[in-house]
């Protein structure tokens, strides 16, 4: 075992360095025979060839590393000798690489002082291919083994290959575009460095202006963006405890139905929520039309500013705070409550001394998430700010404004990350090291107790008004779609959707003719694709923080916030400058808006299964251990099952949220990869109102029956606990 697997890689990475392209194809391995052109052909030469044939010296001695490695897993050795060899090896395989892919691009050494310092290259490179990324692959395997075998994480492999799977992908495709974006804070319009150049751009007064509080105007973008991010972050917070408490501690007869409506915010395209709401409170809305004809009240635009956003925000980002707390209020213990109540413990007591604290670490993720959800919120500003100005929408209009100023986009999306990074630590302080576990190998099958009659009644008339309003939302959306002009000729119609999704019939079969169609499934492909990634990438680094110890795992833990906390304009157009050169060159291709995806939303998935998971005590993974199974057996059939929750809620926000997001994505999408909330906007900008409304209902159900489908493969947390008694018959 301490040699087959670094023998494999071994192998894997020199035969990929002999009989694959190195650089990318752009047309792709599957469009021309490469296979003729392996060693002649500079185009498709493997890298073998490459450094041989055609000049490109630099990439031998990555593939010397190789064939070291590859003598090292023959040899002879002591596991922890040869694991000290592997991982020296391997890593200097991975600097050599790394500094080869960064210094030479496709017009020869990519600085000047390279070129002064070395001479002129005769050669270039272009982005990595098949060859070597699966080269890279197998140097970052054969580090984590030889990890494993010196003795790091507790000499377990699995472990090892997961910290460095999550920490090289974080470092990929994460920090570094966002660091190459960030750069250009320090640099002025010319590109020279300059260190001050920060200072003086987020000293602005427009950011900290403090004149709202002596009444002399509206006060600085960033006092705005905190004051809305902690109201947001407490508000939505507020309402997924709300709405978890009537959905798992009550016998509300309509739990299912409550559920649907809860998530149906975070399954729509971000500006249907801004526009449902001005059509209801704008100043042509309905409730000022009624205030005015039966009070005489003159039409206001309240909606538009902190109120409209905040009221935005807390719809949209409410389910998400659902989505962490169900599965932590699930899995609050009834022995714990049952004691409680044995030392004469009344049921308020139980839940504000038992119950609730039991629940800080969800509360707390909660509101990490709201809160880092709204500073980064673009739709909703863009929408309904009118005057009150965010960061956001500060780097936005920075980006593709007039003014064009990369720099100052990226000063802000400093200031941004800041933000995240004292809410990250404040919640780190709060939780603290203490325990939370409430679910061990020990028979628990208590009955959860009642909720006080205080606790039940604010639950019901906090979440079912709130449900009511959103069904209310909902319905102006969908009748939108089915007039022919809102607000003018409300004449029942079908037209918008014959025209977005209309099937003709021919000779040759069925013809997607509709005008939506290519976009939808588009949208479709790539977001399956993505949502389980996201999921399997989240829960796992969820698992390796709250589970292991290793240095780094609070760095780690954070930044998994990283692209989450920064504005999806910002992560998009990072995206774009990070990969539309090598080594990297992907701009353009499916593969960018899936990894937009996976590492824009993976961030949910993470808060969400280290709020389950500190529910679950160590002493099973011990049993487990005890019965021999190892790491990945403990991890997939003892914790894993126990996470249902958590796994429904990654799986459920990484596909609703690759259908729905706009900003990360609207620099990234082709002709040929356009997806559905690109085309939307677009409709929306031409003023083709009802086809954008009838494709984003078609989008909304799409999603629930996505939510199905996950809900019914994934399955329900079996916690061998009785249901939850009727109290007095009384929901």
């Amino acid at each position: 075992m301490n040699v087959r697997a670094p023998l494999a890689w071994s192998a894997a990475g020199l035969l990929a360095a002999f009989l694959l392209p190195w650089y990318a194809i752009e047309t792709g391995l599957d469009s021309v025979p490469w296979q003729s052109g392996l060693w002649m052909s500079e185009d498709y030469a493997s890298g073998v060839a490459q450094a041989v044939e055609h000049g490109k010296w630099w990439l031998a001695p990555p593939l010397v590393v190789l064939v070291a490695c590859l003598v090292v897993s023959l040899a002879p050795l002591p596991r922890r000798r040869r694991g000290i060899l592997l991982a020296t090896a391997s890593g200097i395989g991975l600097v050599l690489l790394a500094a080869q892919a960064l210094a030479i691009g496709l017009h020869g050494w990519s600085a000047g002082w390279l070129a002064s310092l070395f001479g002129e290259l005769g050669s270039r490179q272009g982005g990595l291919g098949g060859g070597g990324a699966l080269a890279l692959i197998a140097l970052l395997s054969l580090l984590s083994i030889g990890l494993a075998q010196r003795g790091a994480f507790g000499g377990d492999a699995f472990v090892a290959g997961a910290v460095t799977t999550v920490a090289a992908s974080i470092l990929l495709f994460t920090a570094w575009p966002i660091l190459h974006i960030l750069v250009q804070a320090f640099q002025d319009s010319d590109g020279v460095f300059r260190p001050l150049l920060l200072i003086e751009r987020l000293a602005a007064a427009k950011i900290w202006s403090l004149r709202c509080l002596v009444g002399r105007g509206g006060c600085g973008v960033a006092w705005n963006t905190l004051f809305l991010a902690l109201c947001c972050g407490a508000g939505s917070t507020a309402l997924g405890l709300a709405f978890a408490l009537v959905a798992t501690r009550t016998a509300f007869r309509f739990k299912r139905t409550l559920r649907v409506l809860t998530v149906l915010p975070i399954i729509t395209p971000p500006f249907v929520i801004g526009l449902a709401l001005i059509l209801v409170f704008g100043r042509s809305g309905l409730v000022n039309h009624f205030l005015e004809w039966s009070l005489g009240i003159p039409p206001t635009r309240w909606i538009y500013g902190f109120p409209g956003v905040l009221l935005a925000q807390l719809f949209a980002f409410t389910p998400v705070a659902f989505l962490v707390l169900i599965g932590v209020v699930e899995g609050v213990s009834p022995t714990l409550e049952e004691a409680a109540q044995t030392l004469r413990a009344d049921r308020w007591a139980t839940f504000t001394t038992v119950s609730l604290p039991l629940m800080l670490p969800g509360l707390a993720n909660a509101f990490l998430v709201g809160f880092i959800e709204s500073i980064a919120d673009f739709g909703n500003p863009i929408v309904l700010g009118g005057d009150f100005g965010v960061l956001s929408t500060e780097i936005y209009f920075a980006v593709v404004g007039a003014q064009l100023d990369y720099g100052q986009a990226a000063a802000l999306a400093l200031l941004l990350l800041a933000m995240a990074l004292a809410a990250f630590y404040l919640q780190r302080q709060l939780v603290g090291r203490r325990s939370y576990a409430t679910i061990s190998g020990k028979g628990d099958a208590g009955l959860p107790t009642p909720l006080p009659d205080a606790a039940r009644h604010t639950a019901r008339w906090i979440a079912l008004p709130w449900a009511a309003f959103t069904l209310l939302l909902y319905a102006f959306t969908f009748v939108g779609g089915l007039v022919t002009v809102w607000g003018r000729d409300y004449t029942p119609t079908l037209a918008h959707y014959v025209k977005a999704f209309s099937i003709e019939r021919s000779a040759e079969g069925l013809i997607w003719s509709g005008a939506a169609w290519n976009s939808f499934w588009t949208t479709v492909k790539l977001a399956a694709i993505a949502a389980p990634l996201t999921a399997a990438l989240g829960l796992v680094t969820a698992w390796l923080v709250v589970r292991q110890r290793f240095v780094g795992r609070a760095t780690l833990e954070f930044a998994t916030m990283l692209s989450f906390a920064v504005p999806g304009t910002v992560i998009g157009v990072a995206y774009v400058f990070a990969f539309n050169v090598p080594p990297f060159e992907i701009t353009g291709t499916a593969l960018i808006i899936v990894l937009c995806f996976v590492f824009r939303n993976m961030t949910v998935g993470v808060r969400a299964g280290m709020a389950a998971m500190s529910q679950i005590d160590r002493s099973l993974d011990e049993a487990s251990a005890t019965l021999r199974g190892g790491v990945p057996q403990t991890l997939f059939y003892v914790v894993m099952p126990l996470m249902r929750p958590a796994i429904v809620g990654a799986l459920v926000y990484g596909f609703v949220r690759a259908v729905t997001t706009v900003s990360a994505v609207v620099f990234l999408v082709t002709a040929e990869y356009d997806l559905a909330t690109t085309y939307i906007i677009l409709r929306v900008i031409n003023g083709d109102y009802g086809l954008a409304i009838a494709y984003s209902c078609a989008l909304i159900a799409l999603m629930l029956a996505a939510i199905v489908l996950i809900q019914f493969l994934v399955g329900d947390r079996r916690l061998g606990r009785r249901p939850i008694a009727l109290q007095g018959g009384r929901a």
